[in-house]
């Protein structure tokens, strides 16, 4: 690791899980050492600042904090205490800058863009960041070749670019900081939750209320370290995470919901819906992908099949995004019309349940004949 990038990654990374929303949640190790067999206890920010001369003891502790601090494979305190043979890492959710994001020319979707900032609208299929499988081919690659002319904008360099994030297969918009100041004060924004962002979603199950908050820690599932789970808000464990929902139309079997979130977690709209028995339609990660409510009819699982086809992702789309305009202190609002995938997903269901109206008057008609019938003889 070069030394002028040990105290500056630990900075800009601290606010990072605070600010991503319904992100992949990767982290990437940036420095590891293991303790030798002679090594007295000591606390690992004590042990730390010996191996980072650079980087001060307080922002070893934010990065502790913010669980970026590993010993053994498990993330720990600040006080920690050091014993022989201990491997002792530092992730961060970005890759080291030895990975260098390289400029792909890419379209991108622009919805806004001035001198400090670009709102674009990204589609499903899309990664955000280059990491673990995913090189290549990322919204980054694609703002470093759009940004290639700006003299101010490195792709590698943390201090610019993304603000927050979505997942790959979630569509929608984003905001992407063009200078340091700009990204410093969005980024201050999303951490004291003064954005506006909503998210229409798909999910199984017909949603009793019609408008709903959900409250709940979220951490990483212990018994399977690709999903996020939700436990108590005084359990202690994850980070505290609060959803409000409310019912946009109901097809029976599904209902389309609109999310506000009031924190953004590592999957939070996902994993809070599949919590309160609802995961979103076609959620791989989270059993969507089955069919979870319905008749067992082979011409309805044949419904549900080309519906998986027709929307082969979870059905999640980020709509409205709000700010404040980081140099001109202006209100901006931000609304994009979910993609065809997800268009196409929703009037096969309002075909669908019209079509089951249909059959159920004329069923009711036919019942009402023959009872006429009945009472004539």
């Amino acid at each position: 690791m070069k030394k002028d990038d040990k105290d500056d990654l630990i900075e800009k990374n601290i606010v990072a899980d605070d600010v991503d929303e319904e992100d992949g949640g990767g982290l990437y190790e940036h420095f590891r050492v293991v303790a030798d067999k002679g090594q007295q206890l000591l606390r690992v920010d004590k042990f730390l600042m010996a191996h980072l001369p650079d980087t001060s003891r307080n922002r070893i502790q934010q990065a502790a904090k913010a669980g970026f601090i590993h010993i053994n494979g498990r993330p720990e305190k600040s006080n920690y205490r050091v014993k022989p043979h201990d491997v002792v890492t530092l992730l961060l959710d970005r890759p080291r800058y030895e990975n260098l994001i390289e400029p792909e020319n890419i379209p991108l979707d622009i919805v806004y863009e001035d001198e400090a900032l670009i709102v674009v609208n990204k589609s499903a299929g899309l990664v955000v960041h280059p990491g673990f499988g995913n090189y290549t081919g990322t919204l980054v690659n694609a703002l470093a070749y759009h940004l290639k002319d700006v003299a101010d904008y490195d792709p590698n360099d943390p201090g610019v670019g993304l603000v927050h994030r979505i997942d790959k297969d979630t569509s929608g918009l984003l905001v992407i900081a063009k200078t340091p100041d700009a990204k410093s004060k969005l980024g201050v924004q999303f951490f004291n939750k003064t954005t506006r962002r909503r998210y229409e979603a798909l999910v199984w199950g017909n949603v009793k209320t019609d408008e709903g908050r959900i409250e709940g820690n979220i951490a990483r599932d212990p018994h399977d370290r690709l999903q996020m789970a939700v436990f108590a808000p005084d359990s202690g464990i994850g980070k505290p995470a609060v959803t409000h929902y409310k019912v946009l139309k109901r097809f029976g079997y599904v209902t389309l919901i609109e999310c506000q979130l009031e924190t953004g977690r590592t999957h939070q709209i996902r994993t809070h819906m599949r919590h309160i028995g609802h995961p979103l339609f076609n959620d791989a990660r989270y059993g969507g992908d089955k069919v979870l409510r319905g008749t067992t009819s082979g011409a309805y699982n044949s419904f549900i099949r080309n519906c998986f086809e027709i929307c082969p992702r979870q059905a999640l789309h980020a709509r409205t995004l709000g700010f404040k305009h980081p140099t001109t202190g202006e209100e901006m609002d931000f609304s994009v019309l979910p993609p065809q995938d997800f268009n196409g997903l929703i009037e096969k269901w309002e075909t669908y349940v019209s079509g089951l109206n249909v059959k159920l008057q004329n069923d009711r008609r036919h019942n009402e004949k023959d009872d006429s019938n009945r009472c004539r003889r």
